[in-house]
C-alpha cells in the first residue's frame, strides 16, 4: 500500500474510533427511528449555557414531523443528563401557539423532568397558515400535540432504557385547550392534565371578542378610554369587596357580586371618573363576558380593535380572505358560519372523559376570576358539565376545579397568582385525592404579599378572624 495512502487510512480510522469512544447517549439518538418524523439534531446542553440558562445538563433533541404531506410540526425533547424524576412533562402554547416554549421547558428540566413542546405545525402567532391548508389545521388543533407526545416518549424510553414512569401535561390559555383536548382525544397520552384558563370553544370565544369590541364602538360616545377603567374597578370593588365578610381590595366570588357601573353615572359634565350614558351600557355588556374585577384589562377585549387572534380565524378559516374587516362582522349569521368551518377541529369540547377517568387519569382546572380575556366562567360550565357526564363521583378523584380571587389571564393582577400546580397533581397522583387547598402568593404591587388558599370549587377561602389577612393559613375552605 502506498504509504500516503495507508497513513490517510489510519488517520481516518482513529478519527471514526475516537468519534465512537467520545458519543453520548444524546448525540447518539440523532440515529433513532421514529415513524413519520425524523430527528434533525441532538445535542447536550450543559448546566446554565447560554441561551437556556437551566442549572443543568440536558440532552436536546429537535424532531420534524410529518403526519402529513401538507404537515411540517416541529417538536423539541429535552432529557436531564442526570437528576431524572422517572417523569415526563409536556408544555403547551399560548395564542396561535407558531413557537415553543423554551421557558417551560426549561422550569419542568430544573425540577428534574423531562419535557417537550412544540410550534403545533407553523411559524409564528398567528392562523395565516390555515389559508388553503386544512391539514395544517388539523395539526394546530390536536394532531400536532398528539404526535408530539408519541414520539417524546419514544425518545425518553430509548434515552433512559425505560419509558417515563407518569406523564403529565401543564399548560394555561391555549395551552389549557390542548390539555383538556387531549385527555378527550387521547385519553391514554397523559396521566395527569393542568389546564389553566381554557380557550375552550374556540369560535364562541372569538366569536363573543369580535362581538364584544364592536358593541364598545357602536357610536361616537360608546367607547370607554382606558384612563376610566380605574374609577370603574374601584366602583366594582367597592361594592363587592366585602361580600366575602373581609375588605382586603379582592371580590372573592365575583358571581355574587352585583354591580351596577350606573353608580357612577356622570352627574354633569363627562370627566375620568364618571361614565356617559352610551359608556354605562358598554360597560354593562362587557359584565356580559368578564367578572367584576376585570375592569384594569378592559383594553385586551374593548380597546380601539379586537384581538388580532379573534380576527385571525375569521379571515383564515371562516371567510378565508386576509383583507376581511371585522367592522362587518355580524354575531347572529357568522357565528354559525365558524361553526360550520371549524367542523369540531378546535371547537372540540366533548365533556365525556370516561376514558381518560377510567385509566386513573386527573385534569387539574383553574382560572383567575379578573381574567380579561377568556371569561372564568366557561372553566365554571365546563367543569360542571364533566361532573354531570361523569357523576358527582369523579369530583376531587378525577377532576378539580380552582377558582384564583383577583388574579387576571393565567396570572397577574391583584389576588396572589403563583402556586405549585405541578406539585399539586404530583401530589393528588400519589394520594389519590385532590388538594383540599392550594397555597397562592402574590398580590398587587402596593400590598404585602400575600399567601391565600384557593378551594375546590364552588368552595372559596374565608378568613378565620385572627391574624393576618395576608397569611393563608388563617384562611378555611368553606362551601
Amino acid at each position: 500500500m502506498d504509504r500516503r495512502l495507508g497513513a490517510a487510512v489510519a488517520a481516518a480510522t482513529l478519527v471514526l474510533s475516537l468519534r465512537g469512544v467520545a458519543a453520548t447517549p444524546c448525540e447518539r439518538a440523532i440515529a433513532q427511528h421514529l415513524d413519520g418524523a425524523t430527528i434533525t439534531r441532538a445535542e447536550t446542553v450543559p448546566a446554565d449555557a447560554d441561551p437556556f440558562y437551566v442549572p443543568r445538563a440536558f440532552c436536546r433533541v429537535q424532531i420534524t414531523m410529518t403526519p402529513t404531506s401538507d404537515s411540517d410540526i416541529k417538536a423539541e425533547v429535552w432529557l436531564p443528563a442526570d437528576g431524572w424524576n422517572g417523569r415526563f412533562q409536556a408544555v403547551g402554547n399560548g395564542d396561535a401557539a407558531g413557537v415553543l416554549s423554551y421557558d417551560e421547558m426549561a422550569a419542568a428540566v430544573a425540577r428534574g423532568f423531562a419535557t417537550s413542546s412544540t410550534d403545533t405545525g407553523h411559524v409564528g402567532n398567528t392562523l395565516a397558515f390555515a389559508l388553503g391548508h386544512r391539514e395544517k389545521y388539523i395539526d394546530f388543533g390536536y394532531r400536532a400535540l398528539h404526535e408530539m407526545t408519541v414520539k417524546a416518549k419514544a425518545v425518553i424510553k430509548a434515552y433512559y432504557g425505560e419509558p417515563a414512569q407518569h406523564a403529565y401535561w401543564n399548560g394555561c390559555s391555549q395551552g389549557g385547550r390542548q390539555g383538556i383536548t387531549e385527555a378527550a382525544r387521547y385519553p391514554l397520552d397523559y396521566d395527569g392534565i393542568i389546564a389553566g384558563a381554557a380557550a375552550l370553544e374556540h369560535m364562541q370565544l372569538h366569536a363573543s371578542r369580535l362581538a364584544l369590541n364592536v358593541f364598545a364602538h357602536r357610536s361616537g360616545d360608546s367607547y370607554i378610554p382606558p384612563q376610566k377603567y380605574p374609577a370603574i374597578h374601584r366602583a366594582a370593588v367597592a361594592a363587592c369587596d366585602t361580600i366575602d365578610g373581609l375588605k382586603d381590595g379582592l371580590i372573592a366570588d365575583p358571581t355574587r357580586c352585583r354591580f351596577d357601573p350606573r353608580v357612577i353615572e356622570c352627574k354633569s359634565a363627562d370627566g375620568p371618573a364618571c361614565l356617559t350614558p352610551a359608556q354605562v351600557e358598554t360597560a354593562r355588556g362587557m359584565y356580559k363576558l368578564l367578572e367584576p374585577g376585570s375592569e384594569l384589562e378592559w383594553a385586551r377585549l374593548a380597546g380601539p380593535e379586537p384581538l388580532v387572534n379573534a380576527i385571525d380565524p375569521f379571515k383564515f378559516v371562516v371567510f378565508n380572505d386576509p383583507a376581511w374587516d371585522w367592522h362587518t362582522f355580524r354575531l347572529a349569521s357568522d357565528l354559525p358560519r365558524a361553526l360550520e368551518a371549524d367542523r369540531g377541529v378546535i371547537n372540540y369540547t366533548d365533556p365525556n372523559l370516561d376514558a381518560f377517568f377510567a385509566h386513573g387519569g386527573k385534569l387539574l382546572m383553574y382560572h383567575g376570576w379578573s381574567d380579561p380575556q377568556i371569561p372564568p366562567h366557561s372553566s365554571v360550565a365546563y367543569f360542571n358539565a364533566v361532573l354531570q357526564a361523569a357523576g358527582e363521583s369523579a369530583r376531587a378523584r378525577s377532576i378539580e376545579l380552582y377558582m384564583l380571587p383577583g388574579v387576571n389571564h393565567c396570572s397577574g393582577g391583584e389576588g396572589p397568582d403563583r402556586f405549585d400546580a405541578v406539585g399539586a397533581l404530583e401530589a393528588w397522583v400519589a394520594h389519590g385525592r385532590a388538594p383540599a387547598r392550594i397555597v397562592t402568593t402574590g398580590g398587587a404591587t402596593d400590598t404585602p404579599i400575600r399567601t391565600r388558599p384557593i378551594c375546590p370549587f364552588p368552595e372559596r377561602a374565608v378568613y378565620n378572624g385572627d391574624g393576618s389577612i395576608d397569611r393563608a393559613e388563617n384562611f378555611r375552605c368553606v362551601g
